[in-house]
């Protein structure tokens, strides 16, 4: 049988940070073909076989089992949505060696908006045609659950109709123990004041090996899985992220899926699955490259296959860039997420796609992929297909 040598090119060969590495992985030809064909018979495929996935040396190969598993769930269409990222603060008591986002109280670019400030971006994004207002942010030392809870209500007040879809399980964690609350009880009082669904930040990687290097500090993954895991119970669905091309392994990504895999197999309760491309600048790990299309591909793609129990299948422009975004959705992705208008995270951190998208462009990035656009609402509802654009009505 074949046998083929890879190289890692995913991570250096060496690691000051003394991470695992392969710079040299031995698969068969005929090990990649059985992740394959099991994918395609529809039989779940084990921790070797995303290992060996990412190790197949026929990325076009891997696209088009990714993408003929996509198309059974969701034939050509392809969702985003049109929404507004306000990240109310970015002072936080933490510091994640990877996070170029947060400041301490008095560093210069500290921010803490004031409601006024909030009402004002809610109003904007709703006269936009916005749907969804997406919230998290760093964890201020001096803010209390009834700062959380004002937020949402500002919004709502403001603009009743958007979807709040706020806060971490790293905020939530940070909450519950300022508080001295369970988790639930912290749920609950913000879902009274208008909280809508969980969005997926923090999950960053769940091994503990990578995680105590890159946010020892930080909540662990097996938290950040049982904080979601109340939620889904409490009926509040939620979205689960990756954060990928810092300092794991393959091994690292595959175990993160897996995990996740395992808690939508209880619950049934999150919505999509967004792998993240790590952005390098103004970063404390001492990493200056951004990720390439095709580790950006490989990983959509066998996020998909690995994750059978997952309807969506997120291709994150703003981490990617919108031609890497928009082949992934031959890759197995099936969602662009949306305008965004004001990402503040990736972007400090160096991401080159900048900010905003425009609506125009979303539905021309789909079109141009042979896909058929799909507004959605936060939780995948239809808003409206854009099957013909002679009639496009764009706000």
């Amino acid at each position: 049988m074949e046998s083929v040598t890879c190289n890692s090119s995913h991570l250096p060969t060496t690691s000051p940070l003394g991470e695992r590495t392969h710079p040299q992985v031995q698969v068969t030809y005929g090990a990649v073909q059985t992740a394959l064909s099991k994918a395609l018979r529809g039989e779940r495929l084990s921790f070797e076989d995303g290992v060996n996935l990412y190790h197949s040396p026929d990325l076009v190969e891997l696209g088009a089992v990714a993408n003929e598993m996509n198309n059974r769930k969701n034939g050509r269409d392809v969702f985003f949505n049109v929404n507004r990222h306000i990240n109310p603060t970015n002072i936080c008591a933490l510091s994640c060696k990877f996070c170029a986002f947060s400041r301490k109280p008095g560093e210069e670019g500290a921010y803490a908006y004031s409601e006024d400030e909030i009402a004002h971006k809610a109003r904007v994004a709703a006269e936009s045609g916005a749907t969804e207002v997406h919230m998290v942010g760093g964890l201020h030392p001096r803010w209390k659950l009834s700062n959380y809870t004002s937020i949402i209500r500002t919004v709502k007040e403001t603009a009743p109709q958007l979807h709040v879809k706020a806060f971490t399980a790293v905020e939530l964690d940070w909450l519950a123990r300022k508080e001295r609350k369970t988790i639930a009880e912290v749920l609950t009082e913000l879902r009274e004041a208008g909280l809508g669904s969980l969005p997926g930040g923090g999950a960053e990687i769940f091994t503990p090996y990578v995680r105590e290097k890159i946010c020892d500090t930080k909540l662990t993954g097996d938290g950040w899985l049982d904080i979601h895991r109340t939620a889904h119970r409490m009926g509040l669905r939620s979205n689960c992220t990756m954060l990928y091309g810092h300092i794991e392994d393959v091994e690292a990504r595959i175990d993160h899926m897996m995990r996740l895999r395992a808690l939508q197999d209880e619950t049934s309760g999150f919505n999509v699955f967004i792998p993240l491309a790590f952005q390098p600048e103004n970063n404390e790990l001492g990493i200056t490259r951004h990720t390439y299309g095709v580790d950006d591909l490989k990983t959509i793609a066998i996020g998909r296959l690995m994750l059978d129990n997952f309807r969506h299948i997120k291709s994150y422009w703003v981490m990617t860039g919108d031609r890497v975004a928009q082949t992934a959705l031959h890759f197995g992705a099936n969602d662009l997420d949306g305008t965004v208008v004001e990402e503040k995270i990736a972007n400090m951190a160096g991401s080159r796609a900048g900010m905003a998208m425009a609506k125009s462009k979303i539905l021309r990035v789909i079109r141009d992929a042979d896909r058929i656009p799909v507004e959605r609402s936060t939780v995948y509802e239809p808003i409206r297909r854009y099957e013909n654009p002679a009639e496009d009505i764009i706000q």
